[in-house]
């Protein structure tokens, strides 16, 4: 049974005992404690007792954790004035969840106690003088220059380069304070180097929760629309239940095969494409179009051993019509200077080059035609990480995990959401760059400009 919050247990009072209750209490202590956020919290998402340096709060997706932390931050600010550091994937996602947000710092301060917020300074004050400056973990050497006792850190197993961002965290956790220095992650959990090696830490307290502990404050169909239809999958398991989830037997990939060959930063490429797999239907029930960039690097590259080396540099993949998803991939192509977009047209190869070409007439596209099985496909690719040939930049995480849950029966498994798209995209841009692994796909290649689309 779900643990409950003191509203939630005087909310459950017979109205004979409630009604009393409350009457007897003053208006102002009414008040008070519909401010009172220790009030409204749950027990798991108030700080443990005890001597801890890190509290790590892993729970499945609309759990909380976000409200948690920044009841904690709040708290924490003014308590003493103190620097904090506030640190997201990106700095939209810091203002967008964690300042501005419905479980933010600014809607879940008391009016007395409620902050200031300056984005073009990236800076949060509250009114004794506690301050916060927003990090990114797009930019991981900023958090160098942070010195301050209390970092919040959300969506951890989102970044791309958390173990940089966490070491570089760790030495500006220096300054003196009346309540030792810490720090709060809250995340829904992968299992990535950098968490395990967190959690094993001597000073962090991991508090895990499900996604149902929080069901009363969430839209009921929201429940039964989506959390549903994830039961029972290892997806469900980790982002409903918080599951650090181990490799899948019989999938392609491994965590340890991409961590070990995760590099910071790739050479010089002699190309660079776009991996693009559309949906085959559109609507709100429609799957994400995959849209990965990749690159390879000449043999002579540093550490190449005369052998091309192919680097996975960005995951662009989003849900939405084909404008969307169109303008998406478009800019993917120029972000990363890419030569080509390499697109699967199983389900209509003019209707897939229209949109690319209504966007920007001039992007040369290669279309493909799938005449193999997904995994049948793949297997060529997997086989390049496995000969350390394949080289993930950074993290891309949700990339990766369709990479190691990919499996024969995941392969052909598009229900639910499922449906392996981003893999798709790596393989198609990979087979495009190591053409002689390819047999049986058939491709056109469209050139600059072509006229017979548009």
């Amino acid at each position: 049974m779900t643990e409950m919050s003191l509203m939630q247990r005087v909310a459950a009072l017979p109205e004979a005992a409630r009604a009393p209750l409350l009457a007897s209490m003053p208006d102002a202590v009414v008040d008070g404690l519909a401010r009172d956020w220790r009030c409204w919290a749950r027990p798991k998402q108030l700080p443990p007792p005890g001597d801890w340096s890190i509290w790590l709060l892993l729970a499945g997706r609309g759990g909380g954790k976000t409200r948690a932390g920044a009841g904690w931050v709040n708290e924490r600010a003014m308590a003493a004035p103190r620097n904090i550091a506030l640190v997201a994937r990106t700095p939209a996602d810091a203002r967008d969840y964690m300042i501005e947000g419905p479980g933010g710092l600014l809607a879940n301060a008391a009016p007395s106690e409620r902050p200031d917020y300056e984005p073009s300074k990236r800076r949060v004050t509250w009114p004794n003088g506690s301050r916060a400056i927003v990090y990114s973990d797009g930019e991981p050497e900023q958090t160098r220059g942070f010195g301050g006792d209390t970092a919040w850190l959300d969506e951890f197993c989102k970044w791309h380069y958390g173990a940089q961002v966490f070491d570089n965290l760790q030495f500006g956790m220096r300054e003196a304070s009346n309540d030792k220095p810490r720090v709060c992650i809250t995340t829904t959990p992968r299992p990535s180097p950098v968490l395990r090696r967190i959690m094993a830490l001597p000073g962090t307290v991991t508090v895990k929760w499900p996604s149902y502990d929080n069901r009363a404050n969430l839209d009921p169909g929201w429940f039964k629309r989506t959390i549903a239809g994830y039961e029972g999958t290892r997806l469900g398991r980790q982002e409903i239940h918080a599951d650090i989830l181990d490799d899948m037997p019989g999938a392609l990939w491994t965590r340890r095969g991409l961590d070990d060959g995760r590099v910071k930063e790739a050479p010089k490429l002699e190309r660079v494409v776009v991996g693009l797999d559309p949906p085959a239907t559109g609507g709100e029930d429609a799957n994400e179009a995959g849209i990965v960039v990749c690159g390879v690097a000449p043999g002579a590259a540093p550490g190449a051993g005369g052998q091309r080396h192919g680097y996975v540099l960005d995951d662009w993949s989003i849900r939405g019509s084909p404008d969307v998803w169109g303008r998406r991939a478009v800019a993917a192509y120029h972000r990363h200077d890419a030569d080509r977009i390499v697109a699967e047209v199983n389900q209509g190869g003019e209707m897939v080059a229209h949109v690319i070409r209504s966007v920007s007439p001039d992007v040369p596209i290669t279309m493909v035609h799938a005449t193999r099985g997904k995994y049948t496909r793949a297997e060529p690719i997997s086989a390049l990480f496995e000969q350390g040939r394949v080289h993930m930049i950074g993290c891309l995480p949700e990339l990766e995990d369709q990479m190691v849950n990919f499996t024969p029966e995941s392969a052909a498994d598009r229900t639910r959401g499922l449906s392996p798209d981003r893999v798709d995209a790596l393989v198609w841009a990979l087979s495009e760059l190591f053409p002689q692994l390819v047999t049986k796909v058939a491709s056109v290649r469209l050139p600059y400009r072509y006229k017979g689309i548009v």
